[in-house]
């Protein structure tokens, strides 16, 4: 990532981040202050009632209170028998707290208060994070395959109906989405809304921040609602485990969707590029093929013309004899018709034809270039100067 896309990056999220803090500030801190007018008029009101009781032996005792609630005291069973109340450390809470921790939720409504409990926990989530990562991992691909092995089969159906397969590809990826839906949001949001006696709202809003491993802690299922049974809270445990797997699934899925955009992309630009890059060429050579060649490129070699290869020397014939007949003159055979060195196909195999059917009709066997190759043009040999002896006439008697 280049650094301009990472400081704009950075950017944005402050900005959502500071946009987030106002909104919720002017949501949540009037009800704070109203909140605490309530506290000073209701403690106002308790000394008033009770004027044998201090100000200051109030304020000890709710220190005290906020202390003990905090630790783990349950107000609502300390009046009767402290030795009968539901403890916040049974098996199921402690199970529940466990699978808070490696699941990286952390509600927060129990923590640690000693110190071996805290060195404990250090270890157990630096170990207990990476393996339920595994897990998560090998429940989600599960998960995800028989969703989408559930899923081909209604898509099987649409193709014996004739449906477009651009749209049963849509369709199915919004059955995933609404069956997981079903399953791992809407259903427990009515079980938790009777089971906590919570609004649908509250559900919901408990359902979505457990998913999405936020946790705040504000809603915790079998915390103080009178639900004793011990295995309440490991059964949420094990929706958690499949609605995350679910979630990861999902994810996985809209990673692979884009990767897979993103290589059709890549894969159709590729092939606008090439078309255009050679429909460029096409129409360059065309103009070119209509103007003509201006002149030829610096870097190409002309091949020698018989115009431009040096003159033969000069043949010395010897004295003749008196009375001895002429030699008979020397007929020079034609040379092939020469060209120029072409630069465009269609004018390269236009000469390589006819200088072929030139050399065929004098009866001179010149190899035939392939199509599309130039053939450079063949240059004559200089005749080889003849002695004085050879041009003696045989039929002259000596």
């Amino acid at each position: 990532m280049r650094s301009t896309t990472l400081l704009a990056l950075l950017a944005l999220v402050l900005l959502y981040l500071v946009s987030g803090a106002l909104v919720f500030q002017a949501l949540e801190q009037p009800h704070e202050q109203q909140a605490q007018r309530k506290m000073d008029h209701g403690r106002d009101q308790f000394l008033r009632d009770h004027p044998c009781v201090s100000q200051k032996s109030l304020e000890d005792f709710v220190k005290l209170v906020a202390e003990a609630l905090g630790g783990g005291a349950n107000p609502e069973t300390s009046w009767t028998n402290s030795s009968n109340h539901s403890s916040a450390w049974n098996l199921g809470s402690a199970f529940f707290f466990s699978g808070t921790i490696i699941t990286t939720i952390g509600y927060g409504n129990i923590v640690l208060h000693t110190d071996a409990g805290r060195l404990f926990c250090i270890f157990y989530a630096l170990v207990g994070i990476p393996l339920f990562g595994m897990l998560l991992a090998g429940v989600g691909d599960r998960l995800g395959s028989s969703l989408r092995r559930g899923i081909g089969h209604i898509e099987a159906i649409f193709l014996k109906w004739h449906v477009p397969p651009g749209l049963v590809r849509s369709l199915s990826a919004v059955l995933f989405l609404l069956i997981g839906c079903l399953l791992f949001v809407l259903t427990p949001t009515f079980v938790f809304s009777y089971m906590e006696s919570w609004s649908k709202l509250e559900a919901i809003y408990f359902v979505i921040v457990t998913l999405t491993t936020v946790g705040f802690g504000d809603y915790v299922p079998g915390d103080g609602t009178g639900q004793n049974s011990p295995a309440y809270q490991p059964l949420v445990w094990f929706w958690i485990l499949f609605g995350l797997a679910y979630f990861a699934s999902v994810l996985t899925t809209i990673g692979n969707w884009l990767r897979a955009v993103s290589r059709r992309t890549r894969a159709e630009m590729g092939g606008l590029t090439a078309q255009a890059a050679s429909w460029t060429g096409t129409v360059t050579a065309r103009v070119t093929q209509r103007t003509g060649p201006s002149a030829p490129p610096p870097e190409k070699e002309q091949p020698l013309l018989p115009s431009s290869l040096p003159a033969p020397p000069a043949v010395v014939e010897p004295a003749r004899r008196p009375g001895s007949p002429a030699p008979a003159e020397k007929v020079e055979t034609p040379s092939p018709p020469t060209a120029s060195a072409l630069d465009y196909p269609s004018e390269n195999l236009a000469f390589i034809d006819e200088s072929s059917d030139t050399q065929s009709e004098r009866g001179c066997a010149l190899p035939r270039a392939p199509r599309g190759r130039r053939r450079p043009n063949p240059s004559k040999k200089p005749p080889r100067p003849r002695g004085p002896g050879r041009l003696r006439d045989k039929a002259v008697p000596v």
